[in-house]
C-alpha cells in the first residue's frame, strides 16, 4: 500500500470550499488498500482532535485554535496568523510525519500557502514525487502580489513539482508561466451529478417557492458565491434597473463586500429585488436551484467555478463571462460558433450585457431548452466525480510508479 501526504489549508468539518470537496470526493473513491492518504491542515477549532481519520484520510491538524470559531474569527487574533504560519509549520510537521510513515508521494492543494511547504519538503526529500493541484479562483496577479514576501519559496512550489494538475486550461498556462516544466494534466473539479439532476415532487417545489416568496410570473436570477469583487455581484445588481420589475436576484453567500453591495442596491432603488439570502447548505442547493430560473455570475476572474457546473446539472441556463477557467465549459452561440452552445457569455463589467442576456433567455424558451439539455449532457459526460476520480487515480499511479 502506498502513502500520500496532502497539504491543504482547510479540511472537514469547517470552512469547506471547492478544494476541500475535491480532496474528499477523490480520496473516498480510491481504495484504501491502494493508497493511504494523510493530510496536514489548520486546526482553528480547539474542539477538533489534532488527529483523526475521515474516510480514507488521516487528518493531522496544526496551528493556533480557539473554541468553535466563526468565519469572522478567522480574520482576528490569533487565527489571522494561521495562513502565514501554515506555510512553515506544515513543512516541519511533514518532515516529522515522513520519518514515521515514509510517504511515497506528496500532493499540494493549491499553490498559495500549500505549494510553499510542499516545495520545502521536496527540497529536503528529493526522492519523494510531488503533485501540485491548481484550484485558485483569484487572479494570478493578485496571488503573486501576496506572495512577494516569500517569492523564492512560492516559485519553488511550482518548480519542485513533478506533476501539475490544474483544473482549467487557464490555470495550466499560469503554472507554466511560473516555471513548471513537468507533466501537466487538466483534470477539472466535478459535481455530484446524481444529486443535482434529481427530480423533485410538486409538493417540494411548491414548498420552496413559498419559502422564497416566488409568485406566478416572477423570474429569479440566482448566484452562489463569496461576496467579493472578483465575483461581480455588483454588476448583476447594476443590471436590475434595466430589467422588468418581475426579475429578482437571489444572492446566496457571504463575504466582505456585503455591506457595499447592499448600499449599491439601495442607491439604485432595487434593494427589494436584490435579496441577500445568506449561506445555503450544499444539501439544500439542488432544490433551491430547481425553482430559480437563471444562474448568473459574471466573474472578473475564475479558476474554474463549480457553481456554474452545478447549475448546468440542475438544468438552469447560465450567464457568465468567459474569464479564466469558465472558457473551458461555457460556450456561447456568438463567441463560440464552432461548439455546441452551453450558456450565455457576457463581457466583464457589463451590466448592459447582463440585462441583454437575461432578456434573451426570457424571450426565447425554445433556444433555452436546447442549451439547457446540451449543458447538462456535457456535465454528465465530463464533470461527474466518478469520471474525474478515475482520471486522478490514474495520475496517482503514474506519480507513485515513477512514470512521467
Amino acid at each position: 500500500m502506498k502513502k500520500v501526504l496532502i497539504f491543504s489549508l482547510n479540511y472537514y468539518p469547517h470552512f469547506i470550499g471547492g478544494a476541500e470537496v475535491a480532496i474528499k470526493e477523490i480520496t473516498h473513491r480510491i481504495p484504501a488498500d491502494e493508497i493511504e492518504f494523510h493530510l496536514i491542515t489548520l486546526r482553528m477549532d480547539s474542539t477538533l482532535p489534532k488527529q483523526e481519520r475521515i474516510g480514507n484520510t488521516i487528518v493531522h491538524r496544526i496551528g493556533p485554535a480557539i473554541k468553535s470559531p466563526s468565519i469572522a474569527d478567522l480574520q482576528k487574533f490569533p487565527l489571522h496568523y494561521n495562513k502565514h504560519l501554515y506555510q512553515f509549520l506544515a513543512a516541519w510537521e511533514a518532515n516529522g510525519l515522513h520519518a514515521k510513515y515514509r510517504f511515497d508521494g506528496i500532493w499540494a492543494m493549491m499553490a498559495h500557502s500549500c505549494g510553499i511547504p510542499a516545495g520545502i519538503f521536496r527540497t529536503f526529500n528529493p526522492s519523494v514525487p510531488y503533485l501540485l493541484t491548481l484550484q485558485e479562483g483569484d487572479p494570478p496577479e493578485h496571488i503573486e502580489r501576496l506572495a512577494r514576501p516569500v517569492w523564492p519559496l512560492f516559485v519553488r512550489g511550482f518548480t519542485k513539482a513533478d506533476f501539475l494538475q490544474p483544473i482549467s486550461t487557464f490555470l495550466m498556462l499560469w503554472g507554466r508561466r511560473m516555471g513548471f516544466e513537468g507533466t501537466a494534466d487538466v483534470i477539472p473539479n466535478a459535481v455530484d451529478t446524481k444529486r443535482f439532476t434529481q427530480e423533485f415532487s410538486a409538493e417540494e417545489m411548491q414548498s420552496m417557492k413559498h419559502d422564497l416568496q416566488k409568485k406566478e410570473g416572477d423570474v429569479f436570477l440566482v448566484t452562489t458565491s463569496r461576496l467579493v469583487h472578483k465575483n461581480a455581484v455588483d454588476d448583476v445588481i447594476s443590471a436590475l434597473p434595466l430589467l422588468p420589475e418581475n426579475v429578482s436576484f437571489l444572492i446566496y453567500g457571504i463575504g466582505p463586500d456585503e455591506e457595499k453591495l447592499r448600499a449599491l442596491a439601495k442607491k439604485l432603488g432595487v434593494l427589494e429585488r436584490a435579496r441577500f439570502m445568506g449561506q445555503i447548505g450544499h444539501a439544500q442547493m439542488p432544490l433551491m436551484l430547481s425553482v430559480c430560473d437563471i444562474f448568473i455570475r459574471p466573474s472578473r476572474s475564475e479558476g474554474m467555478g463549480n457553481s456554474f457546473v452545478e447549475a448546468m446539472a440542475a438544468g438552469l441556463p447560465v450567464i457568465a463571462t468567459q474569464e479564466g477557467g469558465i472558457a473551458d465549459f461555457l460556450y456561447d452561440s456568438t463567441r463560440n460558433p464552432d461548439k455546441e452552445t452551453t450558456g450565455w457569455a457576457v463581457d466583464a463589467d457589463s451590466p448592459e450585457g447582463i440585462a441583454q442576456a437575461v432578456r434573451d433567455i426570457m424571450e426565447n424558451p425554445e433556444k433555452v431548452e436546447k442549451v439547457r439539455k446540451t449543458a447538462r449532457t456535457m456535465v454528465l459526460e465530463r464533470y461527474d466525480w466518478n469520471t474525474v476520480s478515475v482520471a486522478m487515480q490514474a495520475l496517482f499511479k503514474r506519480m507513485l510508479n515513477g512514470v512521467e
